[in-house]
């Protein structure tokens, strides 16, 4: 389950071949490659999804690769479908804290010492769109389209997260984005600037490979650094105790909240939530 609309699976074969992994990694040229292919779930950012992102891209500082390119498999018309809704804690927990596999991943992304270059075919849902914007940089094609989708589930979007948007875009089109969860077609997100570059489908990874294997002969230690400034730049600003206090008020009443449990049935029960406020 994951924030994009559902659509039905295949049921399994009796015979069927053991399933691919949900991640898989690779090295081209100096290029360190990771692709999500968990198809059958349109790349929930299920844990095991996540984990899985997560060591590939520990393994890819270990070798001390510059560039990074995150895809999804070849075809999909879903880059990813968001959290796993399955997945999100119930019972009056927050359902977004610190040690969130989302979090985790996210964190991994913006600390990795090289660029992280999202290369987009298809649409892109709720946590995964804060995903690929803590990527350096996104390459998208037409089929692309990104929606972050927090109110369709009556669920409190944590201050992190928004500040990933903040930082990126216009607070006008964070504001649109976040209250009508609808989704920024590919024209759109190149205008805004959510995507670096938007290309035709056929040149997508041409484009992308030959982007990130071009940084790959720049000075390793200059950009490490460089990112690392401009994370600080972006990341460590100050908030003061008494308002980080009251946003975790806020947000702990959303999630302890009737609408909350609304959104979470609704979704499962594949019909129109009916949130009162309460």
């Amino acid at each position: 389950m994951s924030d994009a609309p559902a659509t039905p699976a295949a049921a399994p074969s009796a015979s069927a071949a053991p399933a691919p992994p949900i991640v898989t990694s690779e090295v081209r040229g100096g290029v360190g490659i990771v692709t999500l292919n968990h198809v059958a779930h349109r790349n929930a950012l299920s844990a095991a999804l996540v984990n899985g992102l997560i060591d590939a891209i520990a393994g890819f500082e270990t070798q001390k690769l510059m560039a990074v390119v995150l895809r999804a498999a070849p075809g999909m018309s879903v880059w990813s479908a968001g959290h796993d809704i399955r997945e999100l804690p119930r019972g009056d927990a927050d359902p977004l804290g610190y040690s969130d596999p989302l979090e985790r991943v996210l964190r991994a992304i913006r600390h990795y010492p090289g660029a992280v270059i999202a290369m987009v075919h298809g649409t892109v849902w709720g946590g995964a769109f804060d995903l690929v914007a803590s990527c350096d940089m996104i390459i998208a094609d037409e089929t692309s389209g990104f929606a972050i989708t927090p109110v369709n589930l009556g669920l409190p979007y944590n201050t992190t997260g928004l500040l990933h948007f903040v930082d990126r875009l216009p607070m006008n089109l964070v504001r649109e984005m976040f209250f009508t969860a609808t989704p920024v077609k590919a024209e759109d997100a190149a205008r805004w600037g959510i995507v670096n570059h938007l290309v035709p489908s056929a040149d997508l990874e041409t484009f992308t490979l030959a982007l990130a294997d071009g940084i790959t002969r720049k000075a390793p230690l200059a950009l490490a650094v460089i990112k690392e400034q401009l994370r600080i730049i972006s990341d460590d600003r100050p908030i003061a105790a008494q308002t980080f206090e009251r946003i975790q008020d806020m947000r702990r009443v959303v999630y302890e909240s009737k609408d909350y449990e609304e959104g979470i049935n609704a979704f499962f029960a594949k019909r129109k939530p009916v949130f009162k406020g309460e």
